[in-house]
């Protein structure tokens, strides 16, 4: 990343963009502008830019579109703006690539202290468990993640897609199979921060999940709900080959 890092904000309206890049070089944040999906893609292509923060409604392609094709292209982190904020839109935002989001009206400093906290999870140092999260294949009791087209394989061979959310949401699992993760530990692994503890957005994603890795199979679920506590992934075996990279 860069000494100071580079911030893309793409809202159309200008005086957005203005206050925001102002108010983040105060805190030594070199910010860009965009109006639009084009005129994104041509400051991506001009400048080094460490983290996009990415209004949802844009006249055109919008932010979700859009955030969906840069994840396609690249492991950028996306901070989506949004005056939504119900638990659907919220797994939408997941689905489609975002690291974290904010609801309009926001106050900016709330969203430097969200462009540090994505930014310090995009430069964490990788151990053995971040190795096995970049392997391009993982096998895990008869099943086998591809990384690369974001699918996963059965022990019968059924080819499962899978939504940005739930491929986190299952890469997160396989890093440190058998541990007990709290609700509020797996919002923060998936979406970048955590999120209030009423918030069911995990639930659905965890039932989504579970009903993929049942498909084709008696065995009992993997993901075991310890009530009160959270999800423990319970694998008997993981095996990564091959590293991958963005």
């Amino acid at each position: 990343m860069n000494s100071m890092p580079h911030i893309l904000i793409v809202d159309d309206d200008a005086d957005i963009t203005e206050l925001l890049g102002d108010y983040l070089a105060s805190f030594n944040f070199e910010a860009h502008a965009a109006g639009d999906g084009a005129q994104m893609w041509e400051q991506l292509e001009r400048h080094p830019i460490d983290l996009v923060v990415l209004d949802v409604m844009l006249p055109g392609v919008d932010g979700l579109q859009l955030s969906r094709q840069i994840r396609q292209h690249s492991a950028i982190p996306v901070i989506m703006l949004t005056a939504r904020c119900n638990t659907f839109d919220r797994i939408i935002g997941l689905e489609n690539g975002a690291d974290d989001y904010i609801s309009k009206p926001f106050e900016p400093r709330e969203l430097v202290a969200r462009i540090h906290t994505v930014l310090r999870r995009a430069m964490q140092p990788q151990g053995s468990g971040a190795a096995l999260f970049h392997s391009d294949v993982v096998h895990f009791d008869g099943w086998v993640l591809h990384r690369e087209d974001r699918t996963l394989v059965s022990p019968a061979g059924l080819t499962v897609a899978l939504s940005n959310a739930e491929f986190r949401l299952l890469s997160t699992f396989l890093q440190t199979p058998r541990k007990l993760f709290s609700r509020d530990q797996l919002l923060e692994q998936a979406r970048g921060r955590a999120m209030d503890v009423f918030d069911r957005s995990i639930d659905l994603l965890v039932s989504r999940l579970r009903q993929k890795l049942s498909v084709n199979t008696d065995t009992p679920s993997m993901i075991k709900t310890v009530h009160g506590a959270g999800y423990l992934f319970n694998v008997q075996s993981v095996q990564g080959r091959a590293a991958w990279r963005n």
